[in-house]
């Protein structure tokens, strides 16, 4: 992954929801913003992304004041509309139309320079199944460790 460089990720998204479809886009920011970006001052854990009028927009991600822009600043959640081929945007739309489905940010990050984020189409999960998620990467650790100690003894011997 040369020329990228990952500025947020959202961790929630992972845990609250099952991401099925991942898509790349750009993004419309202003010249505060992205300077906001490459500084890492991002939180994408509140944030979705909501067709309007044919495009798709990013809601509720917070991309903090650039402090030498002083009043010149931007507004921290201002909707920022995302650049996606046409057919994406219309893929997208009808998915999120059914019921159940959603668009949130998974990452976004700088690559050669420009800021880019990683959407994905998501089912919300049910609390059993971020039960079942947890006690699988429980037993997974559980393993792992036990082949660990059998590896230890055995090279004790």
């Amino acid at each position: 992954m040369s020329g990228i460089k990952v500025v947020a990720t959202n961790r929630k998204a992972r845990r609250d929801y099952h991401l099925e479809d991942a898509k790349e886009a750009g993004l419309v920011l202003l010249g505060t913003e992205i300077k906001s970006v490459r500084a890492g001052r991002v939180n994408l854990s509140d944030g979705y992304v909501q067709p309007r009028d044919g495009e798709l927009w990013l809601i509720n991600v917070h991309i903090a004041t650039y402090d030498p822009a002083g009043r010149f600043g931007h507004d921290p959640l201002r909707s920022r509309k995302l650049l996606l081929h046409r057919w994406e945007i219309d893929r997208l739309t009808s998915r999120v139309n059914e019921r159940g489905y959603t668009i949130i940010p998974v990452q976004m990050y700088l690559r050669n320079g420009l800021a880019k984020v990683e959407i994905a189409l998501a089912r919300g999960k049910r609390k059993y199944d971020k039960r079942q998620d947890i006690a699988e990467r429980t037993a997974r650790r559980d393993m792992e460790r036990a082949l660990k100690e059998r590896d230890r003894k055995r090279s004790e011997r």
